[in-house]
């Protein structure tokens, strides 16, 4: 298999959809809102994707809670990271934050869905691309309960990505729409990159994504497509062994990079092992196309998705009766319930 993670635009699977999920250079797939009507159609949307290929492709999807929660109706509402020590002491949003990582992570697997996006370990809640996305504006605490979360979708037997390295939380811009500038110093990027630092020395981290942001005291390249970043910081520095995943090519903040094929290439060439291309079908057909000319001069086959697949099997019947998810789900709606609450009252 390739690098490379595609989307597709509908709720099921459509002749061509199906052709580039057989593209060698295909690893799997990011759904998205748009690919969710109900948990019958997901069902059989995975079906299609399973059996699309005699690879198992990695099925991933974003769904870290709050805002960033692709399917709603028919899952538990995860709470956003900010609520749980805003509203909570340490111990209790620790035990909340295990309680979101194991439940969110169970109930796609019952689905069949190998990964989702989480945790986001940006500090602070004044970027736009990440506001209550962000556990905490202190690196100890935001660590703790990252931590915690981290350790829940482990004991679930899923495997995590931290997001978004070095650190987005202190650009307002949205990296979606722009690429931003962190204009800080050394010594402040450094310090929001220590819960990555401290997660990794404790193997905690089985992916990470970078960001789409420059920071110019260290590098003129978005640390997405940056080799100081990805191989001399994360790799050498850190001694980060698993895998980097490229935030979506189509994003804005690649932008600077060149079109869409020269995005891939630069993310490649920065020590990108998987790269994510969504929302632009004609950029990942671009995409593509660079890919398999390349793989004709230096394979680039890689086995790096298969780390993350998960090899649990859950019955989703069987899972909504225990006792572990009952409790677990009756936690995360009350302390959904605070937030709104809280959301409520901050804003009369």
């Amino acid at each position: 298999m390739g690098p490379l993670l595609i989307d597709v635009p509908s709720t099921s699977l459509t002749n061509d959809d199906m052709a580039l999920l057989k593209n060698p250079m295909v690893a799997g797939i990011i759904l998205f809102s748009r690919n969710y009507q109900s948990p019958e159609q997901l069902t059989d949307l995975i079906k299609q994707i399973r059996s699309a290929t005699s690879e198992r492709l990695l099925i991933s999807v974003d769904h870290e809670g709050g805002r960033v929660q692709r399917f709603k109706q028919g899952f538990t509402l995860i709470p956003p990271a900010q609520s749980f020590a805003l509203l909570n002491d340490l111990e209790k949003a620790k035990s909340l934050a295990f309680d979101a990582g194991w439940l969110l992570a169970m109930e796609l697997i019952a689905y069949d869905i190998d990964l989702s996006y989480a945790p986001v370990l940006d500090l602070g809640h004044d970027c736009l691309a990440i506001g209550s996305r962000s556990f905490h504006q202190d690196s100890y605490i935001a660590y703790q309960i990252a931590s915690s979360m981290i350790d829940g979708m482990h004991s679930a037997g899923m495997k995590t990505t931290g997001k978004h390295f070095p650190g987005h939380g202190h650009v307002i811009a949205d990296s979606h729409k722009e690429t931003p500038i962190d204009y800080r110093s050394k010594e402040l990027i450094e310090n929001d990159m220590q819960i990555f630092a401290k997660l990794i020395a404790e193997k905690k981290l089985d992916a990470i994504m970078p960001a789409h942001v420059i920071y110019p005291e260290f590098n003129d390249k978005p640390a997405s497509g940056s080799a100081f970043w990805l191989k001399t910081v994360l790799r050498e520095k850190l001694h980060f062994d698993g895998v980097i995943f490229s935030d979506d090519l189509s994003m804005e903040g690649a932008s600077v990079l060149g079109d869409h094929a020269e995005r891939a290439k630069a993310a490649l060439n920065a020590g990108c092992d998987l790269l994510l291309a969504c929302n632009n079908r004609n950029g990942t057909l671009a995409i593509l196309d660079a890919l398999t000319r390349l793989n004709e001069k230096q394979p680039l086959l890689t086995d790096k998705a298969k780390l993350l697949l998960t090899n649990n099997k859950v019955n989703y019947a069987d899972l909504i009766k225990s006792h572990d998810w009952q409790n677990r789900h009756q936690n995360l709606m009350k302390l959904n319930e605070k937030w709104e609450h809280y959301n409520a009252s901050s804003h009369h």
